[in-house]
């Protein structure tokens, strides 16, 4: 597809959102009003294939979401997760990885260049020695929810007893889900 098709495609489909009346166009102008609270905070990889709010079944202003590739965190996915746990009173975070990650992959065939040596730089972090992609996968989940215990313990905004954090794997080939114990 040309890059202008893709515009007019995107252009498009927000022209249909716009339109739709009834309860969404309710709902997005009570969000738009009174703002959002969402229930859960979901770090996620930016991988097309994975939708939170369609795993979910969330509609606009249930999750805050935070894609990035190989869902790890450095201090930009924290300061969102600051934000909507401290701001927005959110008080479960989930760490969302998935099969078939692409920056797990990435890391386990040596790393990348470029700006994406970032990522699987923090990913062969996570995995050490492992070389199970599955396993790699958990290791990278079990990692950032031991840095977010770690940077969020004493958190002066943050009721962190009140905060609960949970890891989870979706397997694209079935879309079932799989929570990860401590």
């Amino acid at each position: 597809m040309r890059q202008t098709e893709i515009r007019e495609r995107l252009t498009r489909a927000a022209a249909r959102w716009q339109a739709q009346g009834g309860e969404t166009a309710a709902l997005r102008r009570e969000l738009a009003e009174r703002g959002q609270r969402p229930w859960a905070i979901v770090v996620a990889c930016s991988d097309s294939r994975v939708i939170p709010e369609q795993i979910f079944d969330a509609g606009p202003g249930e999750l805050f979401v935070i894609r990035v590739a190989g869902n790890v965190l450095d201090r930009h996915q924290l300061g969102s997760i600051e934000y909507a746990a401290a701001h927005l009173h959110t008080r479960l975070i989930l760490l969302l990885g998935h099969t078939g990650c692409g920056a797990v992959s990435a890391a386990l065939s040596g790393g990348g260049e470029g700006y994406i040596a970032y990522i699987t730089d923090e990913i062969l972090s996570a995995i050490g020695e492992e070389r199970d992609p599955l396993r790699a996968c958990e290791a990278n989940v079990r990692r950032g929810l031991a840095r977010l215990r770690a940077d969020f313990a004493a958190h002066p905004e943050i009721p962190t007893a009140e905060l609960e954090l949970c890891g989870a794997i979706y397997d694209l080939a079935d879309g079932s889900l799989r929570w990860l114990e401590d």
